[in-house]
């Protein structure tokens, strides 16, 4: 279970070193009246991170604004992947607003023809269409759409299934909650669409199965049919866990979906532009699925968000069919051209893919030597979940003990947001992270781990 982080100030040990700085109590008093005020007039759903008010963020620091400094681990959940505050980025961004040009509906620009043809050239060949929105929610809504109404061209009315999987997120509003696969997230739908239906997620530890066999066999008992599936989604790593499939699974899932006229949907929201060690995530399972879905680290700041496919699928509604007020926001596009530049040009995966091993060789040691109450540790790249379990059974989660490791890396200068899933600790640097920032990480882990088991 989520929650709320106290604003009582507690004194922490002093931290000095190249990457953090914590001289103040946690919360910081004189942050206090902020984060009061926030507390009174929004709702209590956003009381759910470490209460530290940011003033600014550079490379790999986050800082506020009584002197503390945290090396950080969290990307504004895998947002800045080329890392916080680039010059690059500010630049466009400043430029852009002193044109002065800052918004414009759907009517044409210069930088939002610049930043489609720059999506469909980095995306695999075949999808070629490039469709701009805002946020992730409204992707994976839009490949839904576009997958029931090719369903319906192809298959007629019956042919409207969607197919998700447990412990799956693909946004909060109505369509991708039901397409999510938490069901207390869906309690208040009520009238849950009986044709989206979801299957366990072949991820290993909480799925052992991950034959496809397992996969068509669970499909069959929803009580669906190739003849009544038209799209198939998958965030190409569950987020909750940073869990991969099998490459082979996905692979005779693309066929499986080929043979039968489904849409295969990656959702690329939080894997895509080099967070998984690869330019897009789908590339670790040698696929390419029919539509995928990015946002986050596309403009490594401001809300942009798009859907990428195949013209077919594309192109099924005409002129003023299907539009957002904000597609191609002239400031947006112009920060998400100025990020795409930069991971493209320093080739960040690569450095994601480098400094990953390093990530990963480091929590192992951590998932050996704390055996008893971490059960798994998943991702590729930069992106890692790190599952806390009860020492008692393995396969119930620990939440309360994941939510106190969390709050004593916060105290020592490493920030994280509050675990995810109820009990994965999350890890997503900036793919500019160097290899002893992370080694300097893994020793901060390591010792929250060790004095959280302590305080049970």
């Amino acid at each position: 279970m989520a929650k709320e982080f106290p604003l009582t100030p507690r004194p922490v040990k002093p931290v000095k070193t190249k990457n953090r700085v914590i001289k103040t109590s946690i919360p910081v008093p004189q942050s206090l009246p902020i984060l009061k005020r926030l507390r009174k007039y929004e709702p209590l759903s956003m009381s759910g991170q470490p209460p530290i008010v940011w003033d600014r963020a550079v490379g790999e620091h986050v800082y506020d604004a009584w002197g503390n400094k945290w090396l950080d681990w969290s990307s504004c959940v895998l947002v800045a992947n080329a890392g916080h505050g680039r010059k690059e980025i500010v630049d466009a961004v400043v430029n852009q607003a002193r044109k002065p040009l800052l918004a414009t509906y759907c009517f044409p620009t210069e930088t939002r023809s610049l930043l489609v043809e720059k999506l469909v050239k980095m995306a695999p060949k075949g999808l070629d269409k490039c469709f701009l929105i805002t946020t992730g929610a409204e992707t994976t809504e839009c490949a839904l759409k576009l997958a029931r109404t090719h369903g319906i061209k192809v298959g007629g009315t019956k042919k409207i299934g969607i197919v998700s999987f447990t412990k799956a997120f693909h946004g909060r509003t109505m369509g991708a909650q039901m397409m999510g696969g938490t069901p207390a997230l869906k309690n208040w739908i009520i009238n849950v669409d009986p044709d989206m239906v979801q299957v366990p997620f072949p991820d290993g530890y909480w799925q052992e199965d991950t034959s496809f066999e397992f996969f068509l066999n669970a499909v069959a008992k929803a009580g669906k049919t190739p003849e009544t599936i038209a799209g198939v989604i998958t965030e190409t790593y569950q987020g909750g866990g940073a869990d991969f499939a099998p490459a082979e699974f996905m692979q005779k899932l693309r066929a499986w979906c080929t043979a039968n006229e489904i849409v295969m949907i990656c959702d690329e929201v939080q894997a895509g532009f080099g967070r998984t060690g690869k330019l897009f995530g789908f590339e670790h399972y040698g696929i390419v699925p029919d539509i995928f879905c990015c946002g986050k680290g596309v403009s490594g700041s401001l809300p942009l968000s798009a859907v990428l496919g195949k013209p077919e699928i594309m192109d099924l509604y005409g002129p003023n069919e299907m539009t957002s007020t904000h597609t191609g926001s002239p400031v947006c596009a112009a920060a998400a051209l100025a990020n795409l530049n930069i991971i493209t040009k320093e080739r960040l995966w690569k450095n994601a893919e480098k400094v990953g091993r390093v990530l990963f060789d480091g929590l192992e040691g951590i998932a050996q030597k704390y055996s008893d109450v971490v059960g798994c540790v998943h991702g590729k790249g930069l992106v890692a979940g790190v599952q806390i379990v009860k020492s008692s059974n393995r396969k119930e989660k620990d939440g309360d003990l994941a939510w106190e490791a969390v709050r004593l890396c916060i105290d020592k200068g490493l920030l994280m947001f509050a675990p995810v899933g109820g009990s994965t600790i999350k890890i997503a640097p900036p793919l500019t992270t160097t290899k002893e920032q992370v080694l300097e990480g893994i020793t901060v882990l390591d010792e929250a781990m060790a004095e959280a088991i302590a305080l049970k």
